[in-house]
């Protein structure tokens, strides 16, 4: 299993030369706007991708990234490095994707565009049979579907594969509840992709 301390080291060793999160987080509270500034530019594809695999629209994704960076920017001061800085990133991304989720639910509007997974190349998408694309866009709907938290839950375990524990710290509830949470999410996915599959 694939822990959020791993994701956020194997991206900082991608970037040759900079500095720590912890330095640069120490930088921004000094006053040195670039700390916040490399911050953004490690962190913002991946928040990005957080946010989109939950929202699903380029547009409100890319929207909603540039107000967690906002957010980030003046929270960043207070920040006490209990959790670590992806962490950190993380939640306040997946908080502000539910909460987008069920304004969009209120609004009887929910987008269909549905992206629930990483970018792929047109080489390996045309590897995907009919029978597969058919799938895996059964699973992305179904995924829509889900209530706010159950969907942000089966996010986290089934794509990013990160730990109950990890899960539980990004969303501040109990193991045991978030268990619970991916056990209905996955049965409501069970329940709603069957008689669509036929079998």
């Amino acid at each position: 299993m694939v822990t959020l301390k791993d994701k956020s080291s194997q991206l900082s060793e991608k970037i040759a030369g900079s500095k720590s999160d912890s330095e640069l987080i120490t930088a921004f509270k000094e006053g040195d706007i670039r700390g916040y500034n490399e911050i953004v530019r490690k962190y913002q594809q991946q928040v990005y991708w957080v946010i989109r695999k939950m929202v699903t629209s380029h547009d409100d994704a890319d929207d909603l990234t540039q107000e967690v960076f906002i957010k980030v920017y003046s929270a960043l001061k207070d920040f006490r490095e209990e959790s670590n800085l992806f962490t950190w990133l993380y939640r306040i991304a997946s908080n502000y994707s539910i909460n987008h989720i069920r304004k969009m639910k209120i609004r009887n509007t929910v987008s269909f565009e549905i992206v629930t997974e990483p970018v792929q190349s047109e080489d390996k998408r045309s590897d995907e049979t009919l029978d597969e694309i058919s799938r895996r866009k059964l699973l992305e709907k179904a995924i829509e579907s889900l209530p706010a938290k159950q969907r942000a839950v089966f996010n986290m375990r089934y794509y990013d594969e990160l730990s109950y524990e990890d899960i539980a710290r990004i969303l501040k509830r109990s193991v045991g509840g978030i268990k619970a949470n991916y056990f209905h999410a996955v049965k409501k996915l069970g329940e709603f992709m069957k008689p669509k599959l036929g079998n």
